[in-house]
């Protein structure tokens, strides 16, 4: 609490919501499992008190790398509580992105599962320690085993409460290494609070935890739903076969991107007149485009006000937003205007900031914005000489405030609102023995927001490598199923500037002509 009795850490927020509303249900899974308010508390307290017998204090950097599940938001919870230093890690990464984001961010702990979805979750952890990347690793307890545990009661000391570094989030971007965002606790909340706003959300609203829970924005949704007093529907794989049991649960508020939702639409449509979502106020989103007709087609076949959806990214989560009462053209074509003590401003190549209705790179200010990179060699050209996040994103803002996003700076991919770094793909497609050249680009795809489609020149006496044949070789050096490119297409040559770097909207603009 600051001085005047407001929470300004996580934690803080978590035992204010706990003396408010004990025994109002909050957690519920796809098993039936169910959780008030006061139940997380002390489950929290539990994790807190094996994690304190382990020796983590206050300042350790406990990444952990888990399944959406309700053992993983109450270690969370516990982490907030020993005001530790958390890095959260997607579950699809593997050996190398986890080696170097533990050996980067300095992490004391590793927690995993001992394995997960076929994956030997405990092998990889064992084989980053015996590496030295990390201190050393656990398992996490079940609930069963952590019910002997001795809850923490103590006090966390907080000489910085809320503004402090107390998160490590990583992103892939532009580059083959992952970036990690240092966060505060103030940056999540203030997020938090923002989203709050735009979706109305009160302690009446049942919002289902889609995307991975590591995520940012499962932090930022954990916040949101403890300042709220909201529910959460805890599901381990998005597929239609939890709809059902997302529809049972009584989901309000439907996200949590185009991807997720466009599967909502597809489902309603084969149940006919019975709602999917016979409470749904509206969908909500963000992290990839959105087709322009998708706004309509969530109010005519969901119902609700439509898909309220918002702009940022993991260094400035939700930094604009609309809200309930936008008008729908916005809805359907922008992300909103920004949140409250945010700055948006619009550049051109040199750095002068445009008018109205210009398009440039966006740049972003204000509480949501990250403290900087783990490696502070990165934040010279991240930001500029005022503080702005420098997006690599293109886009324009109205008159009126509202942002639209019309393009990209970075070469990034972004697969259903996961980031893809083109140049790591190219790194490893450029060794197949049978291609000479690649370039990889982002291809607008109404299922994935985009896919990636690699451009190649096939080497000298060499035949044509086919898509399946392409996977393989990828996945066998190192790259994620998700990275692998979806589409292959044969050129005698490559479009290049007078420098010799490839101009991908040109090839962009080949394919799309069909040429």
């Amino acid at each position: 609490m600051n001085k005047l009795g407001v929470p300004t850490s996580i934690w803080s927020h978590i035992e204010n919501r706990v003396s408010l509303t004990p025994e109002k249900q909050f957690l519920v899974d796809e098993f039936g499992r169910s959780y008030s308010f006061k139940e997380f508390y002390q489950e929290a307290c539990k994790y807190a008190g094996w994690l304190r017998a382990l020796g983590v204090v206050e300042e350790a950097r406990v990444a952990w790398q888990l399944p959406t599940r309700v053992e993983s938001i109450f270690l969370c919870a516990a982490l907030c509580k020993i005001n530790a230093v958390q890095v959260p890690m997607l579950p699809i990464l593997r050996h190398r992105e986890v080696t170097f984001m533990c050996r980067q961010a300095g992490v004391d702990l590793l927690i995993v599962m001992n394995e997960w979805g076929g994956f030997d979750y405990a092998g990889l952890a064992q084989d980053v320690a015996a590496e030295g990347a990390c201190r050393r690793w656990e398992l996490l307890p079940s609930l069963e085993d952590i019910g002997c545990a001795q809850m923490d009661t103590k006090n966390p000391v907080r000489t910085e409460e809320g503004d402090g570094e107390r998160w490590i989030f990583y992103t892939s971007g532009t580059t083959s290494d992952p970036k990690g965002a240092r966060h505060a606790d103030r940056a999540i909340l203030s997020t938090a609070m923002g989203m709050n706003a735009c979706l109305e959300l009160t302690a009446a609203d049942v919002v289902p935890m889609v995307f991975p829970f590591t995520h940012i924005g499962g932090i930022i949704w954990l916040a949101s739903m403890v300042m709220t007093g909201s529910a959460c529907f805890v599901l381990e794989r998005f597929s239609d076969k939890v709809f059902p049991a997302m529809s049972a649960a009584g989901v309000t508020v439907a996200g949590a991107g185009t991807v997720f939702i466009q599967e909502y639409i597809r489902y309603q449509k084969r149940l006919d007149e019975q709602p999917l979502f016979a409470s749904l106020r509206c969908t909500t989103g963000g992290g990839a485009s959105k087709p322009p007709n998708l706004h309509r087609d969530v109010r005519e076949i969901l119902g609700g006000r439509g898909y309220v959806s918002g702009y940022g990214m993991t260094e400035c989560p939700i930094a604009t937003m609309n809200t309930l009462h936008d008008p729908d053209r916005q809805l359907a074509a922008t992300e909103g205007r920004p949140m409250p003590g945010m700055l948006v401003k619009i550049v051109d190549r040199d750095g002068r900031q445009l008018g109205p209705n210009d398009e440039g790179e966006i740049c972003l200010k204000g509480p949501h914005l990250c403290l900087g990179y783990v490696d502070s060699a990165l934040d010279t050209d991240a930001f500029d000489a005022d503080g702005y996040l420098r997006t690599g994103d293109i886009g324009c803002v109205n008159a009126d405030g509202w942002l639209s996003v019309t393009g990209r700076i970075k070469d990034v991919i972004i697969r259903k609102g996961e980031n893809i770094s083109a140049k790591r793909v190219e790194d490893v497609i450029s060794g197949h023995p049978a291609i000479d050249a690649v370039s990889v680009i982002g291809l607008a795809d109404e299922e994935r927001g985009e896919m990636a489609c690699a451009c190649v020149v096939p080497a000298n006496n060499m035949g044509p490598v086919g898509l399946a044949e392409l996977e393989d070789f990828c996945i066998a050096n190192g790259l994620r199923r998700q990275e692998c490119p979806e589409r292959v297409e044969v050129f005698t040559s490559l479009p290049t500037n007078a420098s010799g770097k490839v101009l991908k909207e040109e090839l962009k603009r080949q394919l799309a002509s069909g040429g």
